[in-house]
């Protein structure tokens, strides 16, 4: 879990999946209005999230490169969670309003030329896959990567969606189509996007990891010889792969310092089994404070 050993992003590849992704967005826009098809114009919204997102993952990348300073201690490891967690909402309101729009359209019903539909869904397709395939490798363990990536995937996706549906307006002028995959694009958004907006915001709220059980690891701690108990826990994740953890640690003897720090490498073995590479431990014997292993809230 060590966070020297972690893939770097490469940020050309991000920064051609942008200049792809703008330039879809323009085509499906210009060609929904010339047709008249909602869902290319959808399509062309989903698209320019995607530019909107990738940008914030771009700059997002750029400043988790930069070291700590005295005035950023953690620098600015956390602005990929950030981006991952705006990138998420942009999605969700998207899909809201591509579900009003469409029922709008089923309301009234429009004529729609079937070719651009089939040719810019098409070029759609094509140029997502690319784009898919340019930053795969950079999603695999990295959350603001993979919220891009899944920006770009639900793309493609949506734009064979299109491409069908445009065939069908093409032979059969059933209208209907249209809006159907309007509206189900906009509940695969929804799907997709869920599972990000949750994870990144559990982050930013500085809850526990998922991956960690803090009674379990209070417990094993706490069963080490010379070891009474341990309060004032707190445990919390600054990115995909930094967990935190922090506590007051009640000793049995009142031991010098450097036996605590070989009891400290055993604590911190403990942890590393559990996913947390950075810790703060803070020894005690004999101190009148509270020992709840959850401290109560604005005691000190």
């Amino acid at each position: 879990m060590g966070h020297h050993h972690h893939h770097e992003v490469s940020g050309t590849r991000l920064a051609i999946t942008i200049v792809l992704n703008i330039f879809i967005s323009i085509a499906e826009l210009i060609g929904g209005i010339i047709s008249g098809s909602m869902a290319l114009i959808t399509d062309a919204a989903h698209n320019f999230s995607d530019v909107l997102s990738l940008i914030i993952s771009y700059i997002a990348n750029r400043l988790a490169k930069r070291q700590p300073t005295a005035q950023h201690t953690f620098g600015y490891r956390r602005s990929e969670i950030l981006a991952a967690f705006v990138n998420s909402v942009t999605l969700i309101i998207i899909a809201f309003l591509i579900f009003y729009e469409s029922i709008s359209r089923i309301l009234e019903p429009q004529v729609i030329d079937g070719m651009w539909v089939i040719y810019l869904a098409g070029g759609s397709v094509v140029l997502n896959g690319l784009s898919v395939l340019l930053i795969k490798k950079d999603a695999r363990d990295n959350m603001n990567m993979r919220s891009a990536m899944l920006h770009l995937f639900s793309d493609m996706i949506t734009s064979i969606g299109v491409l069908i549906g445009g065939l069908i307006i093409k032979f059969y002028q059933w209208y209907y189509i249209d809006t159907i995959f309007s509206i189900a694009i906009a509940c695969y958004l929804l799907y997709m996007s869920w599972a990000i907006f949750r994870d990144s915001l559990r982050i930013l709220m500085q809850f526990t990891p998922k991956l960690v059980d803090v009674e379990i690891v209070s417990a094993e701690i706490t069963k080490l010889a010379g070891v009474s108990n341990l309060h004032h826990v707190h445990c919390w994740q600054l990115n995909d792969h930094d967990f935190i953890f922090e506590a007051h640690i009640d000793l049995t003897e009142n031991i010098s310092i450097s036996e605590f720090d070989n009891k400290l490498i055993i604590v911190k073995d403990i942890l590393a089994k559990h996913g947390i590479n950075h810790s703060n431990i803070q020894p005690e014997y004999n101190v009148p404070d509270n020992k709840a292993l959850i401290h109560p809230k604005h005691e000190e």
